[in-house]
């Protein structure tokens, strides 16, 4: 076919004024084949452009099935060059070819992209700065988007660009991409009897303009030796927010929402109907926009486009004239409009039948059982357990969870202090399209995928506390088999396992757990029973894992305890509290015990009734002696202050003794032990220790130093008060 039927149209992507041009130059050439930029596996899933349910902004997928995350986007939005000429061509019956490297190179294993180091020119950047621009972007608006560039102007951007690149085509990759586009374009000229459209990025015009072709023989030797890979493409749902800059295929653009306006709107009712959409934005986040605000900030945009020698006002016009006017110079309301207008919350659609794996297809079908919706923008929700409904929206959202899907993530579930309720924010992003495809290599259900996911991670795990804290996260998704799987798993470590303070740091998850599946009203018999057996082991071999510990040592030991503690109290088992009472009450006269865990053992038996106050204050009285190093002392009483500040409130004879061990310490050994006690009461709220320091300030239970009487002045003093109080002297 002759090269002059050959119109190529370099557009800027998702560029509303250029997705305009490129309709306009399609109903002029009315083409026989139209060539778009994209890889050649897009074709496979052409036929669904057509679908009235496939609803932009959306994006074509292609990944590697067997490694998901290998994968690339395709971003495609109603304002979108290459959509409208997709739609157009469909729509038409005319047929489409997707040109550019084929997905099966470039996701192939050891292809690199960058392997020329240096920045690749900027034709347009230096075409704006020629212009007098020292914005590209805003030069391409005003030269381009504005202007409605039919085939003579792309014609003349072709020429443009192909001067500014003629000496910079010295990147690997972007000669593998143009030579794989020729060969697609070549192939069409062959086998078409007519004019051929081609849209492409405007920096490749020149390369897949056919007078401008190098020989076929070079673009194959380029594209010779590249390793190919298997990939599967789809239509996935985008959403306005994606759409940003460096986000999407070859470009992207801050403002989506203004692009998708400038598309469906006439040059000269752009700007009046945006004030309106601005103003709308503003009243619904309840803040004031009058509609006599909202004309003259049309009014404004438009005379500060003519101020800057614009065509027509653009996006920063609009948005000065919004600030200056519809939000009183404040930059709050500035936000809102960002947010909601500039950007919004558009998200798109695809069809049912779709190509998917059969794990999206199974989520699709939960989520609709669960009457969970997609939304671009985050909302909260909250799930009452006790409904059928509520409980099955915990359970999905749990399960995606365990394989990695974030849909929803934990909230506060609105101040109730409840188990029957949970709160979750919820907000589908596009990304998570290739997490579903990963997890899809789990198995075909969410169930199946999450049961697996679940026992493989438990297996894999390293310590039994991260088995114990991924079967707390089983139990809330309903996963029966994995839970079977993880108990089992438990108890088998628990029994291989004979480090007493790694045993200690699993009782309290694992008390949880058993607690939480009395909430959930599921069996956790065979739960309790291990934790039982577990409980038992460490309480006869704390003594002796505590002994000789450095500080380190003994403050994950401290945290072991602490966990221990916790669990026995929420099982509320009288043998189980008898067993750690007795464990702990070995410590406190043990000796080589560090002195942080003696402390912190003191105070749970006070804490418990199983001391008295009395034989705590003699024991602080010893543990404070000046003989001992300070520093002992000083661990001491960390361990035995941590947690509240209550016991020093409530007890003016122990506070009185701290006070008076500390103002006994030796100048020489306070600079070391200051950063102790500081840690010590830095645990402690702002208010607990501003009550501590007015009892200090007030006095203790340490004697006031006695000074003589002066008889002269308490007459004075006894005068005045009698005096108050109306009698006479």
């Amino acid at each position: 076919m002759p090269t002059d039927d050959v119109v190529v149209c370099g557009v800027r992507h998702h560029g509303p004024g250029s997705a305009r041009s490129v309709l306009t130059v399609l109903e002029q050439v009315a083409p026989a084949h139209v060539v778009i930029e994209g890889p050649p596996e897009l074709d496979g899933i052409v036929e669904w452009a057509g679908a009235e349910d496939l609803v932009p902004p959306v994006a074509a997928l292609v990944h590697r099935p067997d490694v998901p995350s290998r994968s690339s986007f395709y971003p495609m939005a109603t304002f979108s060059p290459e959509w409208n000429a997709l739609r157009w061509a469909v729509r038409n019956d005319v047929p489409v070819s997707f040109a550019d490297l084929p997905a099966t190179n470039e996701l192939a294993d050891g292809y690199d992209r960058d392997d020329v180091p240096g920045e690749s020119l900027d034709p347009i950047g230096q075409l704006a700065a020629a212009a007098g621009y020292t914005d590209a972007e805003r030069w391409w608006e005003d030269a381009v988007e504005h202007r409605h560039t039919a085939a003579a102007g792309f014609a003349a951007i072709t020429d443009a660009i192909a001067a500014m690149r003629s000496d910079h085509d010295d990147d690997p990759h972007l000669r593998r991409r143009e030579a794989a586009m020729r060969r697609v374009l070549r192939a069409v000229m062959a086998s078409v009897d007519g004019p051929v459209v081609v849209v492409c990025g405007a920096y490749h015009a020149p390369a897949l303009t056919p007078e401008r072709f190098p020989t076929k023989t070079a673009d194959t030797t380029t594209l010779k030796g590249l390793r190919r890979q298997k990939v599967a493409v789809t239509w996935v749902p985008w959403t306005s927010g994606r759409l940003a800059a460096g986000s999407g295929y070859g470009a992207g653009v801050t403002s989506p929402g203004w692009y998708a306006h400038c598309f469906a709107t006439d040059d000269d009712q752009r700007v009046d109907r945006w004030m309106v959409k601005v103003a709308r934005a503003l009243r619904n986040a309840d803040l004031s926009a009058p509609t006599a605000s909202a004309i003259e900030a049309a009014r404004l945009a438009a005379s500060l486009a003519s101020l800057r020698g614009r065509p027509r006002a653009g996006l920063a016009e609009c948005t000065d004239a919004a600030l200056a006017v519809l939000c009183g110079g404040r930059p709050e309301p500035l936000q809102v409009i960002h947010d909601e207008v500039v950007v919004g919350h558009e998200l798109g659609a695809v069809p049912e039948g779709i190509p998917q794996v059969p794990l999206a297809r199974d989520l699709e079908s939960a989520a609709r059982s669960a009457r969970l919706n997609r939304t671009a923008d985050a909302r909260t929700i909250v799930c009452d357990l006790r409904t059928p409904a509520g409980a099955a929206k915990s359970v999905l959202l749990h399960r995606l969870l365990l394989l990695g899907i974030r849909w929803g993530r934990p909230a506060d579930a609105g101040g109730t202090t409840g188990t029957f309720k949970e709160g979750w924010t919820l907000q589908w992003r596009p990304e998570l399209a290739v997490a579903v495809i990963a997890a899809s290599v789990h198995g075909g259900t969410v169930e199946q995928a999450a049961t697996v996911r679940a026992i493989g991670r438990a297996r894999m795990a390293e310590h039994l506390v991260d088995v114990v804290d991924l079967l707390h996260e089983c139990l809330p998704a309903d996963l029966p088999d994995a839970t079977g799987a993880l108990v089992e798993e438990v108890d088998r470590r628990a029994a291989t396992t004979h480090d007493t303070l790694h045993l200690m740091r699993a009782t309290e998850p694992l008390a949880r757990v058993c607690r939480y599946g009395d909430v959930r009203q599921l069996d956790t018999s065979r739960l309790r029973d291990v934790l039982d057996s577990l409980v038992r082991r460490i309480c006869a071999g704390l003594s002796t894992a505590v002994v000789g510990l450095d500080d380190d040592a003994a403050a994950d030991a401290r945290a072991g305890i602490d966990a221990l503690i916790a669990a026995v109290r929420l099982l509320d088992h009288p043998v189980l509290t008898d067993l750690w009472v007795a464990a702990v009450g070995k410590l406190v006269d043990r000796r080589r015990v560090h002195d942080g865990i003696v402390g912190r053992s003191v105070r749970y038996l006070l804490d418990g009734g199983h001391l008295s106050a009395e034989d705590v204050a003699g024991r602080l009285s010893r543990a404070l002696s000046p003989a001992r190093p300070a520093r002992d002392a000083a661990a001491w009483v960390d361990g035995f202050l941590d947690g509240d500040a209550a016991l020093l409130l409530l007890d003016p004879t122990l506070l009185g003794m701290l006070d008076g061990w500390i103002s006994t310490v030796d100048v020489d050994v306070y600079d070391d032990l200051l950063p102790l006690l500081r840690r010590t009461f830095s645990r402690y709220t702002p208010t607990e220790r501003n009550h501590i320091g007015q009892r200090l300030r007030h006095g203790t239970s340490r004697v006031a130093e006695e000074r003589p009487l002066d008889p002269v002045a308490a007459t004075h003093a006894i005068r005045h008060v009698l005096e108050l109080y109306g009698a006479t002297t």
